[in-house]
């Protein structure tokens, strides 16, 4: 069954990890679960655990414990009261060190249905899901998640040459570059750079009724080098270009006002990569609207004005002093005169 694909919910992908677990003879099958949440962790404890959880889920007692709250018996006991009273302190105790791990690794989620106690009344997970908040990687690699962990994309989901590439560009520089494919056959395309700014854009779009021509979703950050946005950039670009159809197409360069980012150095890998493309550019029909503010924004704005008319390329220049919303609805305005 190796590489088969299934659908599960309507998504389709290849069947590709194995779990293999030991059988473990027992009788009793409990279930617990820790999730945190944005200032508190909810606990949930059940004697019924077990594939018919969901049926006994009347039977799921779950207290809420804030984060900087210290764990004792007291505060577990409501998860236990239901137990023999030889067993309280074992589960008691057990609770307590899973509550620990929990917060040790910086997990999101721990749950076990079922776990249960072995020959020595020991409690064993028989089947056990952590979920690690990847943002702390910083602090738990190598030292406790080890060199080798990978946080899997969700089932269905396969990463596309371009975001492969990207995607290894990222992990070997201090800055962020991130580009996640949309709709490969997109008209709407975003080069932005901030988070923030890019939320904007993406959010833009889809407000103004164009979310399904939304190529792709990404930003760049941090100050990279040039180097490193004319890699970023020649990667997108080579997407924007993909299968034209004889539509207009819109590419969406820059975002908000940066506080240190260098835009006229930025800008630099960002043109050579568009001098590179130019003739793919003119045969997807693509106009560029290029809209940022910050350090040397000036330079950076005049560069592209005049490489644009070098080129014989449309692109649109706009400052801090114009809105990134109105820039979208420049965008799909453009975009829109295709389809009349």
């Amino acid at each position: 069954r190796m590489g088969k694909q299934v659908t599960i919910k309507g998504c389709t992908g290849p069947v590709n990890t194995f779990v293999v677990e030991p059988f473990v003879p027992h009788k009793d099958e409990y279930y617990l679960c820790i999730q945190s949440n944005r200032l508190d962790i909810d606990v949930s404890f059940s004697t019924a655990g077990g594939v018919e959880i969901e049926e006994n889920w009347d039977k799921v007692k779950t207290i809420t414990i804030a984060t900087d709250m210290q764990i004792t018996g007291d505060v577990l006991a409501p998860l236990v009261s239901g137990l023999p009273l030889e067993l309280r302190p074992t589960i008691d105790g057990f609770l307590a060190n899973c509550l620990a791990v929990f917060d040790d690794q910086d997990a999101t989620l721990l749950e076990m249905n079922p776990f249960t106690l072995d020959g020595q009344g020991v409690p064993f997970p028989l089947d056990i899901r952590m979920e690690l908040d990847d943002t702390s990687a910083f602090r738990n690699v190598p030292s406790k998640w080890g060199d080798d962990l990978e946080f899997p994309l969700p089932f269905g989901r396969t990463l596309t040459a371009a975001e492969e590439h990207i995607h290894t560009l990222d992990e070997g520089t201090g800055a962020s570059l991130k580009f996640t494919v949309l709709n490969p056959k997109g008209r709407v395309w975003l080069m932005v750079a901030g988070g923030g700014a890019s939320v904007i854009y993406a959010d833009t779009v889809g407000d103004l009724g164009f979310a399904q021509e939304l190529g792709n979703y990404g930003e760049y950050s941090g100050a990279p080098n040039t180097a490193e946005t004319y890699s970023y950039s020649k990667t997108v670009l080579e997407c924007v270009t993909a299968n034209p159809d004889g539509r207009g197409r819109a590419l969406l360069v820059g975002g908000g006002i940066a506080n240190f980012t260098d835009v006229a150095a930025t800008f630099k890998g960002i043109i050579q990569a568009i001098r590179e493309l130019a003739p793919a550019l003119k045969a997807a029909n693509v106009r560029l609207f290029v809209r940022r503010g910050g350090p040397n924004y000036q330079q950076g704005l005049a560069a592209m004005k005049a490489m644009g008319a070098e080129l014989g390329l449309p692109v649109e220049v706009y400052g801090p002093e114009s809105s990134m919303t109105g820039i979208c609805a420049a965008a799909i305005e453009f975009v829109k005169g295709f389809d009349k």
